[in-house]
């Protein structure tokens, strides 16, 4: 059969269901039925001498380059940025980049680390570090979550304690002062003695 009715100027193909003009409808299922064939997969209609070609460009199972796991092609973009077991993804500790698959065991050992808290001088969990961070007053206080005590040195110098970066910056901004000094305190004593020797 090669039509169903649709309404009176219109009937629907039997072979792709498309609204046809009833007067061209004959024609119209003689070429569809010859030259067209529906996917088997997708449904859509594809010229039946590119058949093959739409299922392996579209439907035909592909691996993935990083993990070798087969999947429909049209899949295989969202499996790599969020499925697959070997993306790069980074710690959220670290921010060392890592395949998915260690990153759990990966962080279980980098969240257990500790951190100094410049606050109340308390060694704290990077896993815990937002929480302590929030509710942080900045005094000494034992119920605070740290894994272990601060050595008595660190609690005696209190809250005013220095990052240790800061020291250091300090101390090269001075050593370029210095150096600054003494490379202009030269030139001088060069020009003066040049100036000089001109002079006898």
């Amino acid at each position: 059969m090669a039509a169903i009715a649709s309404d009176e100027n219109t009937k629907i193909c039997s072979h792709c269901n498309r609204d046809i003009p009833s007067s061209n409808i004959d024609l119209h299922y003689a070429h569809c039925s010859r030259n067209l064939e529906k996917c088997k997969v997708c449904g859509d209609m594809v010229p039946t001498k590119h058949a093959e070609e739409h299922f392996f460009n579209t439907h035909a199972p592909v691996a993935c380059s990083q993990c070798s796991e087969t999947m429909e092609r049209e899949i295989l973009a969202i499996h790599k940025g969020e499925n697959c077991p070997q993306r790069i993804v980074t710690c959220q500790f670290c921010e060392f980049p890592l395949p998915a698959i260690d990153l759990a065991e990966h962080q279980e050992v980098c969240g257990n680390r500790t951190e100094l808290c410049h606050l109340c001088n308390k060694y704290i969990r990077l896993r815990e570090r937002y929480n302590h961070e929030t509710r942080c007053t900045g005094l000494p206080d034992s119920t605070v979550g740290s894994s272990r005590d601060v050595r008595p040195v660190e609690r005696d110098r209190g809250p005013q304690r220095r990052e240790p970066n800061e020291f250091s910056r300090k101390r090269l901004f001075f050593t370029i002062a210095i150096t600054g000094i003494a490379v202009l305190l030269g030139s001088l004593f060069f020009q003066r003695k040049t100036e000089s020797g001109q002079v006898h």
